[in-house]
């Protein structure tokens, strides 16, 4: 099978290779996805490119955690019925040494989720980071129903569907913080009530002026270290801030600002949801998938031989919304 991968760490130029390697036979308990799109995320370019200095954890490392495919075998103790399920999949290279960087993947037949028909593989591809850290932090501490809430960076991979989310799942309304007036209309048209372009605009301020000075009650943050003091300031006394992301290792927080207000913090990954959350995240996604209620923001498409090119855009941030790599079952099809 065609698979990119890296057997040292560095600039994606430098360690990715695509080659030909032996295809995977799945394991008891397992299950053989022959893999149409493969999702590329920040946590993956981060990785390669030893940004947390954890180093190589395999000796050769095929990439990414999300993808979406068919079914072609099943191991020993998985219904025979699965073999020709339409699959999204999650943690494909967490903990793992393969992910989805390849034509097929063997993994735990509960990582490999049933899509629904009329869902687009690629949009598969985005579902188990983008689309699950946009769950939780919306259903997680309580939900939503009834809030005012605040999307940092809501047209971005992860916020695009958590404005979706909170709008379906009954916030009382929803800002987006975005960068310019194109992603506010990205934001508007998932759902948001309204916009603030924090470029041009005071962002505490005018999250004031939209909630008439109550603050909203949760913020979904993407970046703690940038924005914790913001966080702060915008959210009501009893709110809480739902963080899945930080541009810097270290947060600071003012005690007062934070007590004061009796402030709450909840600090997350999607790779290490429990699993009654992952199963009420993937119930949820289920249903919303089946009405047909969701948009999915697919900023780029690359074959497998732009592996480099597609771990250069990841990293640019310039990217609106998600990037999902091609590979020969889809270009078959």
């Amino acid at each position: 099978m065609k698979a990119a991968f890296y057997t040292r760490t560095g600039a994606a130029r430098e360690v990715l290779q695509i080659a030909d390697l032996p295809e995977p036979e799945p394991g008891p308990g397992e299950v053989k996805v022959r893999l149409h799109w493969s999702g590329v995320n920040p946590s993956d370019v981060k990785t390669r490119a030893n940004l947390r200095g954890r180093g190589m954890p395999y000796p050769r490392v095929i990439p990414h955690s999300d993808g979406a495919g068919v079914i072609e075998a099943v191991g020993a103790g998985v219904p025979t019925s699965r073999v020709g399920r339409r699959v999204w999949i999650w943690n494909g290279a967490w903990g793992r040494a393969d992910g989805t960087a390849a034509e097929c993947i063997a993994l735990p037949s509960a990582q490999a989720v049933d899509l629904p028909e009329g869902v687009p593989l690629e949009a598969g591809a985005c579902f188990g980071i983008p689309a699950l850290t946009a769950l939780h932090a919306v259903r997680g501490y309580g939900g939503v129903a009834g809030q005012r809430v605040l999307v940092a960076g809501g047209a971005g991979a992860v916020g695009h569907y958590a404005v979706q989310f909170a709008h379906l799942l009954g916030a009382r309304q929803v800002i987006a913080s975005v960068s310019s007036p194109d992603k506010a209309a990205i934001a508007r048209a998932a759902g948001a009530h309204a916009t603030v372009d924090y470029r041009t605009q005071p962002l505490a301020a005018r999250v004031a002026e939209l909630t008439r000075g109550e603050g909203v009650d949760r913020v979904i943050e993407v970046d703690a270290a940038a924005n914790g003091a913001t966080d702060a300031e915008m959210l009501r006394p009893g709110g809480s801030a739902v963080v899945y992301g930080s541009g810097r290792p270290a947060v600071e927080l003012s005690f007062h600002a934070q007590i004061v207000k009796n402030l709450s913090w909840h600090f997350f990954i999607v790779y290490n949801l429990a699993p009654a959350d992952r199963a009420a995240a993937e119930a949820v996604l289920r249903g919303l998938l089946d009405d047909s209620l969701l948009q999915h923001q697919i900023a780029h498409r690359v074959p497998l031989a732009d592996i480099v090119e597609a771990h250069e855009a990841v990293e640019s941030g310039r990217l609106v919304g998600n990037l999902v790599v091609q590979l020969p079952a889809a270009q078959a099809g």
